[in-house]
């Protein structure tokens, strides 16, 4: 089943739902980075959840999310837009032992931290959140921000699910938010519906679809469904991107890899494609540099 996304509203209005699949992006990103069992959930998780943030914008806007734990697995970032989705762990191949339940242990691996929140909505500067992360399980901190950071009550599961040899079987994830006026006792409904549909990954490797999972989790409230968005791992790096990287840098530097390695080596952190530039290329860059900050750049 292709990924995909569907944002609806329940409750008369009172209440915001979002599932979606990602087993099909959790892969790719998986393979892309050599992810390790451990690494992949932690990234699929985070992947997951900022492309569910990212189905709240307009068209153009964006979102970053940004994991920063004491943990062996270091930050974890996830860039999205609608639509799409893209990230990388600072430590893919770190791997701890499965926990006591037989859970891969996500939360021992991100550890204690901060989680970030940036919206680029098209203004001059973005909004910008951040809380403590309450367990690093990813679901909790993201529900955690949504009501803390943001006043919006909010329930998030998230799941990644791998088979024996490693190949990510199922991954997925649900956001509902109260909206503004919603009912208290809404509240306490949706709990026990959280409960009684257990693991969202489970529900997608029983080939529910997100739809399915929506029905599941607001049993007994109106729905609406306003969209179905396809979602995928898509980084949109190119060697001009690349090359405004390597002009950040500043002169010195880039005389310095001319000098040194005659040339530059640039790597995507979000696709970990190596991009090579001649001494040739660089030299031009480098010439580049004076005048760019002439004209104001």
């Amino acid at each position: 089943m292709p990924d995909y996304l569907v944002r609806a509203t329940a409750g008369e209005g009172q209440i915001l739902a979002i599932a979606t699949q990602t087993t099909g992006l959790v892969q790719a990103a998986k393979e892309l980075h050599n992810t390790s069992p451990t690494a992949t959930a932690a990234l699929g998780r985070v992947l997951t959840g900022a492309a569910m943030m990212a189905a709240t914008l307009k068209e153009g806007q964006g979102i970053t999310v940004r994991i920063l734990g004491n943990g062996p697995l270091g930050s974890i970032v996830a860039v999205a837009r609608p639509g799409e989705v893209k990230g990388y762990v600072m430590e893919p191949g770190v791997d701890l032992p499965l926990k006591s339940d037989g859970k891969l242990d996500v939360g021992g691996a991100v550890g204690r931290g901060t989680l970030y929140v940036a919206k680029d909505l098209g203004l001059k500067e973005p909004y910008s959140g951040s809380v403590p992360l309450v367990s690093g399980e990813i679901g909790e901190d993201l529900a955690y921000y949504f009501t803390a950071s943001e006043q919006k009550p909010s329930a998030v599961g998230l799941g990644v699910l791998l088979e024996p040899g490693g190949k990510v079987g199922a991954a997925g994830g649900y956001l509902l938010q109260l909206l503004p006026g919603a009912a208290e006792e809404i509240a306490v409904s949706l709990e026990k519906n959280i409960q009684a549909a257990g693991p969202v990954s489970s529900l997608i490797l029983q080939e529910h679809t997100p739809e399915d999972i929506l029905a599941l989790l607001l049993k007994g409230f109106s729905l609406k469904v306003h969209e179905r968005q396809p979602i995928k791992y898509n980084c949109g790096c190119s060697r001009e991107r690349l090359k405004g990287i390597l002009l950040a840098l500043g002169p010195a530097e880039l005389q310095k890899l001319l000098e040194e390695q005659g040339g530059a080596e640039a790597k995507c952190a979000f696709c970990s494609r190596v991009y090579r530039f001649s001494g040739e290329e660089v030299a031009e860059l480098l010439a580049t540099v004076p005048r760019r900050k002439q004209e104001g750049y």
